[in-house]
């Protein structure tokens, strides 16, 4: 899927193979993000080696979004149970940010969850990412409990994909 958001940007969400070196590169500029912004830093653990494999077909998928040919942002979906998904490793570039890319991916992660055939949705996130947690309730995301041992993550959201307009 591609789109062209002004003259100086024409964007494309590609479904991307997880263990290409694009998506690790992507994955790890994520990590290191999370890593300078967190009180605590952040340590990545096994993720580099196991979000691969959670993100690959036929129960997920890795989405790499494009400016022309510059990697600018990444998003994956994972498995959590028949009908619901895991939107995970959602991240947009520092420099691409503040022209609503964040959105169109979350968007378009949701259309992919949806392709996979989840009919629900679910994230979750650090409470110091209020960008993010402002993100997800404008998109329609109700705070749900706690369903994994994240060790993260104080913030837990799902969405019934039928409601996606």
């Amino acid at each position: 899927m591609s789109e062209t958001v002004g003259p100086e940007h024409s964007l494309a969400f590609v479904i991307s193979d997880p263990l290409s070196p694009e998506a690790s590169t992507a994955m790890s500029s994520y990590f290191a993000e999370l890593n300078d912004r967190f009180p605590t830093g952040f340590d990545a653990g096994d993720a580099l080696a196991a979000d691969p494999i959670a993100f690959q077909a036929p129960h997920g998928a890795f989405v790499i979004v494009r400016d022309g040919a510059i990697s600018v942002g990444c998003g994956g979906i994972q498995r959590i149970n028949v009908t619901t998904g895991e939107i995970k490793r959602m991240w947009i570039h520092a420099d691409s940010r503040g022209i609503g890319l964040g959105r169109r991916l979350l968007d378009h992660l949701e259309y992919v969850a949806g392709q996979l055939g989840y009919t629900r949705v679910v994230l979750d996130t650090d409470a110091t990412l209020k960008v993010a947690i402002a993100l997800y309730e404008r998109a329609g995301y109700d705070p749900i409990e706690r369903y994994n041992d994240n060790p993260y993550a104080q913030r837990w959201f799902g969405k019934d994909l039928s409601e996606r307009s």
